[in-house]
């Protein structure tokens, strides 16, 4: 029998997450992103789930060439582009795009000396101050490329820093996004401007947007205050154990290591099967919210290695053996990353390799 802890995978939700990003820009191609082995459902899986996208992206060159080997056909996009010239010659055979953001990944193209022109993608550092040419030198990066005989086409993108908190004062997004219209205007190529909250929140950066790149929302999150089912997004990834052990416990008695959680009243606390090796956040408090036998109710204590303690006080006939959710169907991956000062993209890419997975996948159509 093995241990009861389940992540569920919801294909349908996937291929339903895309659909409404692609309803969201309805002009604009689709890169949905796959990075970090697609937000830890699984590369092969959201390749299943996004097969109406226009292309895949992601970071990892390994990760790219498992797509073609497992039969994805149309574009691939390297997010960070190549780490050493060698990496070059799998990008001709594979047939990948990759982002160009620092002078030294434009000097291998330079030196790769290839026959089967790429396709790349110049980004231009906006604002974010992570990758890209800034905007004074991205026309010259953009002449330098054009002159050489291993680059086909040459895109043009950034990533913004606050699209979901567009009036940040540190960058707001539109200074962002006209930032980006004046480095490329007159530049032939296609723009790609809007990750998950450009998508769902701004239509102006979809406007230059000749692709979009959503992630989170494709996995059933969001990247902002307002929740997934507000924007009739669906749960991807659904967390869930069961009840193993049941402690009745004094007022004035503590649970857990470090003793951090102290009763009020007599209580009672359940045992589930999860902990922060499964990729539980160690760092989240009592009063988490987690579902036993679909009522809601609270974490207790410290998260364990292998084991959290829940309060069973209030709900009747919980005992051994109950159902759990931690996260998912009925209980928002946001709303437990919120309570754990993190984020759900967090939660998703830190399953992990030890809990059981499956899948469900209902009629594509729905």
């Amino acid at each position: 029998m093995p241990r009861p802890l389940l992540a569920t995978i919801d294909i349908t939700a996937l291929r339903h997450n895309l659909a409404v990003a692609m309803r969201c820009a309805p002009r604009s191609k689709v890169w949905a992103v796959v990075k970090a082995n697609a937000y830890g459902h699984g590369l092969a899986r959201g390749m299943r789930g996004f097969s109406a996208a226009d292309g895949l992206a992601l970071i990892e060159t390994e990760a790219a060439v498992q797509l073609r080997e497992l039969g994805w056909q149309k574009p691939i996009l390297l997010l960070e582009g190549v780490f050493e010239l060698a990496d070059m010659h799998l990008v001709a055979q594979h047939r990948l795009d990759i982002a160009i953001h620092c002078e030294e990944q434009i000097a291998m193209l330079e030196q790769s000396g290839l026959s089967n022109p790429v396709d790349v993608h110049l980004k231009l550092n906006s604002g974010m101050n992570r990758l890209g040419f800034r905007p004074d030198a991205f026309r010259a990066a953009y002449a330098r490329l054009r002159a050489i005989p291993a680059v086909r086409e040459i895109g043009m993108m950034t990533h913004f820093a606050n699209a979901e908190a567009a009036d940040n004062p540190g960058m707001p997004l539109a200074e962002q996004v006209a930032r980006f219209a004046r480095a490329t205007e007159g530049l032939a190529g296609p723009r790609s401007l809007s990750n998950s909250a450009g998508v769902l929140l701004h239509e102006d950066a979809q406007a230059l947007s000749d692709w979009i790149r959503p992630g989170i929302m494709l996995y059933g999150a969001t990247p902002g205050a307002r929740s997934a089912a507000g924007f009739a997004l669906r749960p991807a990834m659904t967390l869930t154990s069961r009840i193993i052990g049941v402690q009745r416990i004094g007022a004035g008695e503590t649970v857990g290591y470090g003793s951090r959680f102290a009763a009020a009243a007599p209580m009672i606390v359940g045992v589930v099967a999860c902990g922060y090796a499964d990729g539980y956040p160690r760092h989240a408090p009592s009063g988490t919210p987690v579902l036993v036998n679909g009522v809601r109710t609270r974490l207790l204590g410290t998260v364990s290695m292998d084991m959290i303690s829940v309060d069973l006080t209030d709900i009747d006939g919980a005992g051994v053996g109950s159902a759990v959710t931690l996260w998912g169907e009925h209980l928002p991956i946001d709303e437990v990353a919120n309570a754990a000062g993190t984020v759900g993209y967090e939660l998703m890419c830190a399953l992990a390799p030890r809990v059981r997975v499956i899948e469900r996948d209902g009629d594509p159509a729905q």
